[in-house]
């Protein structure tokens, strides 16, 4: 065998094992590609149920907040509308109900004074006696 012979002996074995190499990394790979294959069908198959799930919820969600809105407006006019109610009886009823309260406390003052010649100084407040803030003129009755 001349050293010709060898070498090409020598290139055939390393090509040789190049080959096997290469075949070996193409089948891992392979492999590794009908895996990803699988795994992205399963999660295509999870994803989609999901997905609607998702959109039914979503649609359901915006239909309960066009309701609360919807009573969110409602629960805005009738506060809008008691408040012109209680503006309203407030200045009906307020100033002439003050009137009368104190045309009955003058009333009371003067019958209580009339039954009375000497007039009280003293009045009471919540449970104490208060002198009072005039004197009575000496002479008069």
């Amino acid at each position: 065998m001349s050293g010709g012979e060898v070498a090409g002996i020598l290139v055939a074995v390393f090509w040789a094992i190049l080959v096997s190499f290469l075949a070996v990394a193409l089948w891992r790979l392979a492999q590794t590609l009908r895996a990803a294959t699988r795994l992205v069908t399963s999660v295509t198959e999870q994803a989609v149920p999901l997905l609607g799930e998702a959109s039914v919820t979503v649609r359901t969600a915006q239909n309960q907040l066009a309701r609360v809105d919807a009573i969110a407006s409602d629960v805005q006019e009738v506060t809008a509308n008691a408040s012109a109610l209680s503006s309203t009886v407030s200045t009906t009823f307020g100033g002439p109900l003050v009137k009368v309260a104190a045309f009955g406390y003058g009333v009371r003052q003067a019958l209580g004074r009339r039954g009375n010649r000497t007039p009280d100084t003293s009045r009471t407040e919540r449970g104490r006696t208060v002198p009072g803030a005039r004197r009575p003129r000496r002479g008069r009755s």
